[in-house]
């Protein structure tokens, strides 16, 4: 066998996850499409440049046979008809995997991808408790407090729709044919080989969220992933579904292709917001002026670029009989702020409202306590229905013009932004290093998409020269470098614990220090590749 582990963490069942014939299956799931793989990931950067340099993307004119064809997607299987309200978290630790099945929310993401830390014990934990769940017996007592957590009998669970990490990442602790092994299908590989047959049987699955893709061969390659795993393990044909994030710009411009590349297997598209953003500003960084985002608090999705995008995401899907959901309402109530919250609420409420008034079937949340906003919101429109499949959108056009119009998102760059920015991308990354890919800052659940656009943003306004307009200071590495040294000392105050403070936030604000730089040698493609480096580095207990 050319697989091998760097370790089996320390965890109850962990050896039973990474067993022979669970290990001996993704090496053939690498053998057969890490090449390929390897030469996506290759092309991206190729076709990034491109883009950039025309100030443009296009709908691709040798798909357009697909985009103007009559088909649609495989029906949905019942476990997927209804997905108006979908809860998103981690899959570790057990005690918030069982919260989001007993939440109400009719589908929970299990995210092992930008709300969860990928570190090795993280990623067998969350297996470990996603196979709990597939086979009814995911528990969980607190050893401090010795409260118990149980799946509730009383009411349906969510569905689990889980998602891998994208194409992009590594798994150190699995090697490969020498090299380490493909993220993507480490996750789906392990999730797959102990839980289809079971999923299969009761109806539940197993359902898939593909996040990060750039191209519809990269969707291409998911199918012929599904199609060899379900050939291989015996599951019938099409068991399989598979909703994509449309969460990168290039993306936006081949909706129906992605749905096509996947029909057999296709549940629905989603629209990713803030990574969507985060894609923008990455390709056309270097593209001038009339790619400048405003501060990301003022890019709201009623901008027109984000009126373009989602609009065409829910014409597309409902065209070819899939699903269109929608996007994060991240908001987290505080008990201590009835105010902050009674006004966040509102905001939750307006926005499921749009969505559902203009035809997305479901939408997601962060929090639980939000679950009960959003079905309101939905079952107002959708009433007895399962779905608003049905409410086609032959009068929305979209032209490239639209999807690229960052000119006219309003707001501004400042440098209170620039600071936010900074205090956000420091926070975040601090914490995940800790093991938490899922943090709470200001009353936000936030996850790595938003420290990907707060670090983005810097390099490009310092890359252009940006002058902020309540300052009317040019924003430099120089000025990054005195904010980002304020506000580090900003968090060692807020944390108080110079242990934690020297394990965590020193090593963050040193990444983040480096990839803001406005330099194109320190623009990393993700946050969480070096940061994975970083956790990667010395397997230590740390504070």
């Amino acid at each position: 066998m050319s697989i091998s582990l760097s370790r089996v963490p320390q965890i109850d069942g962990a050896a039973d996850i990474l067993s022979d014939e669970a290990l001996a299956f993704i090496e053939k799931l690498h053998q057969k499409f890490a090449g390929t793989r390897d030469e996506l990931l290759a092309a991206r950067a190729v076709r990034r440049k491109q883009y950039s340099d025309a100030k443009r993307i296009d709908f691709d004119p040798e798909t357009a046979d697909v985009r103007n064809g009559d088909w649609k997607v495989a029906p949905a299987p019942a476990a997927l008809t209804d997905r108006r309200v979908e809860i998103t978290g981690p899959a570790t630790p057990a005690k918030m995997a069982i919260n989001a099945l007993n939440s109400g929310a009719k589908v929970w993401l299990a995210d092992l991808e930008d709300a969860s830390t990928p570190s090795w014990d993280n990623v067998i934990d969350a297996v470990l408790n996603l196979s709990a769940a597939a086979h009814g017996n995911l528990a969980y007592t607190d050893a401090k407090t010795g409260k118990s957590y149980a799946l509730r009998t009383d009411a349906p669970l969510a569905t689990i729709v889980v998602r891998p990490r994208g194409w992009h990442m590594v798994e150190n602790n699995v090697i490969v044919d020498g090299k380490p092994a493909v993220g993507a299908l480490v996750d789906f590989g392990l999730h797959f080989f102990h839980n289809a047959k079971a999923l299969a049987e009761s109806g539940q699955g197993p359902f898939y969220y593909l996040p990060k893709m750039e191209h519809y061969l990269e969707s291409r390659l998911w199918n012929e992933v599904f199609t060899f795993a379900q050939a291989e393990l015996g599951i019938e044909h099409g068991t399989v579904r598979a909703t994509m994030l449309i969460e990168t710009i290039p993306a936006a411009f081949q909706m129906d292709e992605f749905l096509y590349e996947l029909r057999d297997h296709a549940a629905g598209l989603n629209a990713g917001r803030w990574d969507y953003l985060f894609s923008v500003i990455k390709t056309f960084r270097e593209a001038g002026e009339q790619f400048i985002v405003p501060d990301r608090a003022d890019v709201a999705m009623t901008a027109p670029l984000m009126r373009a995008y989602t609009e065409l995401l829910v014409k597309t899907c409902h065209k070819r009989g899939a699903f269109a959901m929608g996007g994060m309402a991240a908001f987290i109530p505080n008990r201590r702020e009835p105010d902050v919250t009674a006004a966040a609420f509102e905001k939750v409420r307006a926005d499921k409202t749009r969505e559902a008034n203009d035809g997305f079937d479901g939408s997601w949340v962060a929090h639980p306590d939000l679950v009960s906003t959003c079905r309101e919101v939905f079952d107002s429109v959708l009433g007895d229905k399962p779905n608003q499949i049905d409410k086609q959108r032959p009068e929305v056009e979209v032209t490239p013009e639209q999807l690229l119009d960052v000119a006219s998102a309003p707001g501004s760059v400042t440098e209170a932004g620039v600071r936010l920015n900074l205090y956000v991308a420091v926070a975040y990354t601090a914490v995940w290093l800790s093991g938490n890919g899922a943090v709470a800052i200001h009353n936000l659940m936030e996850d790595a998409a938003t420290a990907e656009i707060s670090r983005s943003q810097i390099w490009q306004q310092i890359r252009n020269k940006v002058v902020a307009t309540d300052t009317g200071n040019t924003i430099t590495a120089e000025l990054v470098a005195n904010i980002l040294a304020e506000e580090v000392e900003h968090l060692r105050g807020e944390i108080n614990d110079e242990a934690r403070f020297a394990a965590y936030y020193e090593p963050a604000a040193k990444l983040i220090g480096t990839m803001v730089s406005g330099r194109d040698e320190d623009f990393a493609d993700f946050l969480t590749t070096p940061a994975y480096e970083l956790l990667e580095k010395e397997y230590v207990t740390k504070p």
